[in-house]
Formats: C-alpha cells, sequence, structure tokens
C-alpha cells in the first residue's frame, strides 16, 4: 500500500503542471516525499483516470524552458517621397517615416539613385540619413534619376519608396518679373552730393541674368556701382551728380523671358541768381522792378522769388517779398529823400540761390513841393438872443433868514443880466448879492423883513434880443414858541 500514493500524486499535479509550460515563469518546485500520504485517503476514488497519465509525469518535475525572444523584423515603408526643389547639379527630396517601426526602432535612411532606362542602382549617402530630407548633389544636368529611400534598423532594410517618374535634373524655370518698390514708380529726387542707394528685388527660376541701361545706353560703371543677388539687385552712388539724372532700366532674363522696369533719378542742387533785374519806373513813393529767369534752374523748375531792398545811407539789405512767383513786382512805402537799391534771389525746392543780381539802377524818392490849401469852411453862426433854460420859481422864506434865487440862461454874445423887484431895477443895493457864472445867474437876499416880499424877475440881454423870468417870493413870520404855550 505505501508504493501506490505516488503515481496519484503525480496525476493530481497534472493540471497545475501544464499551466506552468503557458506562463513563462520557472515552474514550481517538486512537492516533498512527505506530502505524499495527504492525498491517500481520496486516492481510491481518483485512481481509475489517474493511472492511464502516468507516463507524463516525469516532465512536470523540471522547469519550463523561456519562450525564445522575438526576432528582428526591418520598418514598414517609407511615407509621402517627392521632390521639394531641383537645380541643374541637385534635387531634393523629402519623405515622412514609416507607420511602422517596430521595437528595434529606425536606425536612418538609405538614398539610392540610378539613371532612367537602366536598374544600376547605388546610394547616394554613405551614412545612414537621419532626417527625412536629402539633397542629391553632383549631378549631371539633364540627367533623368529614379530615386527611392529605403529605411534601414536591426532587422534590415524596408521595403522602399520610390518616386512614380523619374526626375530631370534641370532648374525649374520660373519667369522674371521685378518687384519695382512704390516710392521708384515716380521721379526720385535727390540732392548733390547725396548717397544713392536703392534696392529693387525681383522673382525668377534658375537665377536671372540682370542687366541696366542709363537713357538706354550702357551705364558708366565709374559713376555707378550695381551689386546683383539672387533676389534683388541694388543701384549704388557714392556721391550723386547731376549728369547722373536720367531714366534708368533694369532688365531680369530667364531663358526666352524677360522683364523690364525703370525709374526716373533726379539730382538737383540750389539755382543760379536771375539773370538781369531792372529798375522799370519810379513815382510818387514807388518802384517797378523787372527781372529774367536764371539761367540754371538747379535741374529743377523754379518755385519763387526773394526781393531786398538797401537803403544807400545805411546799406542794410530788407526783405521786401518772398516766395515770390512772378518776375515784376512794385515796391511800395518807400521814404522820400532816400536813395534804394534792389536785388533778387531765385529760389527752388532745395532752396535760395546762394547769390542776388543787383540792379544797376539806383531808385531815388524824389522831394516834391507841396502847396497846402487848407480847405475853405463857412464860419458857423453861434449867434441867439438870449433863452433861459431854467426858470425862477417861487419861494417862501422866514423874517430873518437869507434866501437864494436860481436860475441858468444861454446867448450869444453873452447876455447882460439885470434883476428887478416888483419892476424896479434893483442895482448895486448890499441887500442883495448878485452872482452870473457860466451862464447861471443867482439873487441873494439877505436876512429879508417884512418888507422884502413881492414879484423878483431876473432879464437877460444882448443884440439880438431880450427875455425875463419871474418868481414869487413870500416872506412869513416867525413862529414864537412862547405863544403856543399860551
Amino acid at each position: 500500500m505505501p508504493t501506490k500514493p505516488a503515481p496519484i500524486k503525480k496525476a493530481a499535479k497534472k493540471e497545475p503542471a501544464k499551466k506552468e509550460e503557458k506562463a513563462p515563469e520557472p515552474a514550481p518546485e517538486p512537492a516533498p516525499a512527505e506530502a505524499a500520504p495527504a492525498p491517500a485517503e481520496a486516492a481510491p476514488a481518483e485512481a481509475p483516470p489517474a493511472e492511464p497519465e502516468a507516463p507524463a509525469a516525469p516532465p512536470a518535475e523540471e522547469p519550463a524552458p523561456p519562450p525564445p525572444p522575438p526576432a528582428d523584423e526591418p520598418t514598414s515603408v517609407p511615407l509621402d517621397l517627392f521632390v521639394e526643389d531641383k537645380n541643374d547639379t541637385s534635387v531634393t527630396i523629402i519623405w515622412s517615416q514609416p507607420e511602422v517601426v517596430g521595437p528595434s526602432g529606425l536606425d536612418g535612411y538609405t538614398i539610392e539613385i540610378c539613371k532612367d532606362g537602366t536598374e544600376d542602382w547605388k546610394a547616394a549617402n554613405e551614412d545612414l540619413q537621419k532626417s527625412c530630407r536629402y539633397v542629391i548633389k553632383n549631378q549631371t544636368t539633364g540627367d533623368r534619376l529614379k530615386i527611392r529611400v529605403v529605411a534601414v534598423n536591426a532587422g534590415g532594410r524596408s521595403p522602399p519608396v520610390m518616386l512614380p517618374e523619374a526626375v530631370l535634373v534641370k532648374e525649374v524655370a520660373d519667369r522674371p518679373k521685378v518687384r519695382l518698390p512704390r516710392f521708384l514708380r515716380q521721379r526720385y529726387v535727390a540732392n548733390v552730393g547725396a548717397k544713392i542707394n536703392l534696392t529693387i528685388p525681383f522673382t525668377g527660376k534658375p537665377k536671372p541674368v540682370v542687366s541696366w541701361t542709363k537713357n538706354g545706353q550702357p551705364l558708366d560703371t565709374k559713376r555707378v556701382n550695381i551689386r546683383s543677388t539672387e533676389r534683388d539687385s541694388i543701384l549704388f552712388i557714392r556721391a550723386a551728380e547731376r549728369e547722373d539724372s536720367g531714366v534708368y532700366e533694369m532688365c531680369v532674363k530667364v531663358e526666352d523671358f524677360e522683364d523690364k522696369a525703370s525709374l526716373t533719378l533726379q539730382i538737383v542742387e540750389l539755382p543760379g541768381p536771375p539773370a538781369s533785374v531792372k529798375v522799370v519806373d519810379t513815382w510818387g513813393f514807388n518802384v517797378s522792378l523787372e527781372w529774367t529767369a536764371p539761367t540754371d534752374n538747379g535741374n529743377t523748375e523754379i518755385t519763387g522769388y526773394l526781393i531786398q531792398k538797401a537803403d544807400k545811407k545805411t546799406g542794410d539789405w530788407f526783405t521786401v517779398l518772398e516766395h515770390y512767383a512772378r518776375m515784376n513786382a512794385t515796391i511800395s512805402d518807400l521814404i522820400m529823400g532816400n536813395t534804394y537799391k534792389f536785388r533778387v534771389f531765385s529760389e527752388n525746392k532745395c532752396g535760395i540761390s546762394e547769390s542776388a543780381t543787383t540792379a544797376k539802377e539806383e531808385a531815388k524818392i524824389v522831394k516834391t513841393g507841396i502847396d497846402y490849401k487848407p480847405p475853405e469852411y463857412k464860419e458857423h453862426d453861434f449867434s441867439e438872443p438870449p433863452k433861459f433854460t431854467t426858470a425862477l420859481n417861487d419861494r417862501a422864506t422866514t423874517v430873518g433868514y437869507s434866501t437864494k434865487l436860481l436860475c441858468s440862461v444861454r446867448g450869444s454874445p453873452k447876455p447882460k443880466v439885470q434883476w428887478m423887484k416888483n419892476q424896479m431895477i434893483i442895482g448895486d443895493d448890499p441887500k442883495y448879492r448878485q452872482i452870473c457864472v457860466q451862464g447861471i445867474c443867482s439873487l441873494e437876499i439877505r436876512r429879508p423883513g417884512n418888507f422884502d416880499g413881492g414879484v423878483y424877475s431876473c432879464k437877460a440881454m444882448n443884440d439880438h434880443g431880450e427875455a425875463t423870468v419871474s418868481c414869487k417870493l413870500e416872506v412869513k413870520q416867525p413862529i414864537i414858541a412862547d405863544a403856543d404855550k399860551k
């Protein structure tokens, strides 16, 4: 009986052994011999199916070997190969990396070429190309090349990606075009001595041939320098002179195509003085001048003139007209008895001429005899008869209290005033004080008594008539306080 449990043990552990074969982990350690009697009681029930599999038990006692590592595989084919640019000696291609790279990664690319009509493929790069762009250089112009790219890694070469058609090694022709800047589309004006540095961009492929002319003739290379690149051409003059003015034409040419653009360069400077100045006429306080245009306008139009005068006594010049466009002028408000000289400057957009032309003639403002005849005016007759402008007013006064009568009178000649009381001339009575100043007449009655009341009159007389005004004076008795108490 002790010998039968061993096969049962082995049979009981058959399923765990299969699981261990599937898993990469090491097989479990073999069961100890002491554990065999534990399932002995259940052995009689499981013994019939376990006996036929007894021969498979020995391999389960040893650990299963680990699975072999996967073999390195090349990447999938690179993607999107096409030509980026080309010229007469090189072709530039770009592509995308393969969609499937694999665990081995990507070491680089090999670019292979062969002439159209052959299958003689040669690598264009000695070392693996890391980036997805490559320039195939040193090719013969006019050759047709077939191009393909292969990705390389530890698994080997990938399937190649190939251009659908052979590539002609030749510059792609692009019609030339001059891009003349906006400010050069109209006349370009510069001063004498200025530095001229004009850049005119252009396009075209292959590199256009650039040529320049001035007024239809070749440029004077001693005066004008031309520097051209693949994208623009520069016209340079170190110190401009007036003879550099003209129409410059730029021509760019690619094969049978060409384009032209012209620019007008105008070099200007200060003008010369007027050719002549003369005094045409002098009258009163005015002088008339005329002059002619300058022989040298500074290579630009004359915009005006500046006229100055100088008194012969002082010799100081003063501006009387500036920015004056006409060629004749009248100078006014001159001082009588003085002698004047005149000169004229020319003016253009650069400024005023450095020198002026002075008139040979002098203008003398002559003193002429002047007989002043004052106008005859009819003398106004201001004479008039006396007239009282303020009449006398009736008054009342108290005995012992002085009072004054007032009136005003006008007339020409000055009227004579006479005061009367009750139609009687007062005369020089010392009781009365008579005053008449500036037509204001007053009569002061000093401490009037009971008999000083009555009608007072003021009479004014002159050669043209007389006038009288009158008033009534009432003299009252003073009120006695004691009588009121009684």
